[in-house]
Formats: C-alpha cells, structure tokens, sequence
C-alpha cells in the first residue's frame, strides 16, 4: 500500500489541489505540470519537492499530499490516533506528548475530520446487510446542565458501525429546587432544545444509511421517537423491539449496540461515569466518535478471542485490518469526497452548543 506520509523522492502527484482547477477530480488526459524546485524543513525528509499546475498554475508540494501537511510535528496524528481511543483525555495525552492542551484539541479536531472523509470513502460501494441495531448513547457537554445523546447503528451480523448523528436533550431526572431553578434560568437565556430533535436526528441517520434499501430489519428499545422517525423512511422496515431494561447479555437482540456503548465508555475519557474530561462542545465529542468509529471498524478485530478480522474484512470490504499509517497514509480532500450532510456540518465544526456561541470553526480553504 503507497504511503504518501513521506512522498518518495519520484513522486508524481495524482491530481491538481487546486479545488477551482479542472484537473482536481482525477488525473485526466491533458494535466500538465512542472517541478518547480525545492524547499527545506527541519523535520525528515528535509527536501520537499515543488510542483506547479499549468493549467491553473497553482503551485504545490508533495507535502500538500500528506496527512501531515503543514504540520511542525508530522508525527502527531499516528501518535494521537491510538491514545484518542486508548482511554487518554486531552490533556493526559498532552502530558504524554509534552505538547500544549490546545494542540491536542485542534490535531483530535482534524483527525476526526480525516476519519469521518475515509470512513465516506470506504464505505461507497458497500451496503448494509442483515438486521440493524439502533440506540442512543447518552453524554454531555459544557455541563450536566447540557445533556445530549449520540444514535449509533451497527450491523448486528459484523459489528459494523454504519453511522452517527447527535442531538441535544433537556436536563431529566431527579434534581433538588435549586437545579431546578437553574435549569430554568439556563433555558431562558439560552432557549431550550428542540423536543423532536430525537425524531429528526434518527430520521436523518437512517435515511443516510438506508438511502439505497428497499426492505431492512431495524432492532431498537422502546425509545418513543424511534417510530415516529420510522415512518419518514421510503423503504419498508420490519421493526423489532427489545425493552430497555431487559438483561444486557449475548442473549439480548441489542447485544452489537450494547458492546458498542461500552466500548464507548471504555475508550473515551470524555463520556466516562463522573469524569472531569467531559466534552465542551458536542462537536468535539463527534470528532473522537469519528476516530473511534475507523478503528472499530478498520484497525480493532471483532472480538479479542474468537475473532482475529475486523468488521470491515467480516463485510468483505478489506483484506486485511488496517495499521494506523494505512489510515494515515495519505491526504484526504473534502472537495472530492460527498459528505451526509450531518457529517458535513461536522467537518466544518458547525454544531453549535448554547453555552459556547463562539466555539470555532473549521473555514480554511486548503487545509483539511
């Protein structure tokens, strides 16, 4: 497998970077381009190869090609990917890397934008195949104060974990007078959530999947919006409920989504029990999602003892589990890459929590 994380020294570029260029979608007849020397850089390979477009004339690199582009420390992403979902929260992975907390947030924010584009990209061709299992998985942002909940779907026969969306939740379950008064003044300054969000969330997550589908078997609990958002798919659905307080063993129909929550709480420092590493914004939630929802898929086997492939391979959609410099191994472009639209608003960071209006944006237009 070519790695493009260090361009050999021969190297030709696939396409023009250019997104405005009409050579950006593929390497057509006609592209011509020059190399256009050299520039050096502290950090190996030192030498970085020039190119410029003729047609466009815009000039680029090799590193414009690598998932370290632009990067003072190539070696991050590799570095991040596995303490992302090892456990490790934003500023224990900083302590670890000896970097800045900042840097850790915005390198995680731009590994789940690659995640969520290769992800896209693996997945074009495939389709869903036997009985879907559907839940929510409950967390919060900025504070307690903030619930929302992530819908996951996995495919019941591989583990595969098909897609995610969120949607924001009003504050339940037993509170004294005064959390109840702070609820209060909390929804009057920052408006409360919608309360069919669950409905749309869930509607636009299967739509996404089951765009192509003409019958699918769906599992879920007894949650109420479940079947209102049913009624808005095309396709015809057999839809199978199992009561949420029904035991959780390998017997329980809802077995795939269950070990997916718990490898959800397992993993990720930020939607732990009484954890001090909670997410500040549903957006940053999204993007460790993203990276955890690759290495489910594409780099961890099914099950540590009875089975050694990964769900991808179990889809045939892979022969082999992928390393981390596999799902590292090149750039990327978000222009050539069609992105449900939830998870475009992810990559642009558009997901807005109440109590941060200024939370940042992703608006640059050649990086990624």
């Amino acid at each position: 497998m070519r790695s493009f994380a260090n361009p050999p020294s021969d190297f030709t570029p696939p396409f023009c970077p250019n997104p405005s260029c009409r050579h950006h979608r593929g390497l057509t007849d006609g592209w011509r381009l020059k190399r256009a020397g050299f520039f050096r850089r502290l950090v190996q390979p030192h030498r970085i190869q020039r190119f410029t477009c003729l047609h466009c004339r815009r000039s680029f690199s090799s590193q414009t090609f690598s998932t370290s582009y632009w990067l003072k420390r190539p070696d991050l992403p590799a570095r991040l990917f596995m303490r992302a979902v090892g456990g490790m929260a934003n500023r224990q992975i900083a302590r670890d890397l000896r970097i800045a907390p900042a840097t850790v947030d915005r390198q995680l924010a731009r590994l789940g934008r690659h995640c969520l584009l290769l992800h896209t990209r693996l997945c074009g061709q495939a389709r869903p195949r036997g009985p879907l299992v559907l839940d929510g998985f409950e967390s919060f942002e900025f504070s307690q104060y903030h619930p929302f909940q992530h819908h996951l779907l996995v495919e019941a026969q591989s583990s595969f974990f098909w897609h995610f969306t969120d949607s924001p939740l009003r504050r339940k379950g037993r509170m004294t007078d005064a959390q109840k008064r702070r609820r209060q003044r909390l929804e009057t300054e920052l408006g409360r959530p919608d309360p069919k969000a669950v409905e749309k969330d869930v509607t636009s997550l299967l739509q996404t999947v089951l765009d192509q589908e003409c019958a699918v078997t769906l599992r879920s609990d007894d949650h109420k919006a479940y079947p209102r958002a049913l009624r808005n798919l095309e396709c015809q659905f057999h839809h199978q409920v199992t009561p949420s307080r029904q035991r959780r063993d390998a017997d329980n129909p809802l077995f795939e989504i269950n070990l997916l929550d718990l490898l959800i709480r397992h993993s990720q420092a930020n939607h732990r029990r009484q954890t001090i590493a909670w997410s500040k914004r549903r957006q940053s939630s999204a993007e460790r999602l993203a990276v955890l929802l690759v290495w489910r898929n594409y780099v961890k086997c099914r099950w540590e003892k009875r089975c050694r492939q990964s769900p991808a391979m179990l889809k045939g959609m892979l022969a082999s589990r992928l390393t981390v410099r596999e799902v590292l191994k090149e750039r990327l472009f978000r222009t050539q890459i069609d992105l449900p639209q939830r998870w475009a608003e992810y990559y642009r960071r558009a997901v807005e929590t109440l109590a941060v209006p200024n939370g940042r944006r992703h608006e640059l237009t050649y990086a990624f």
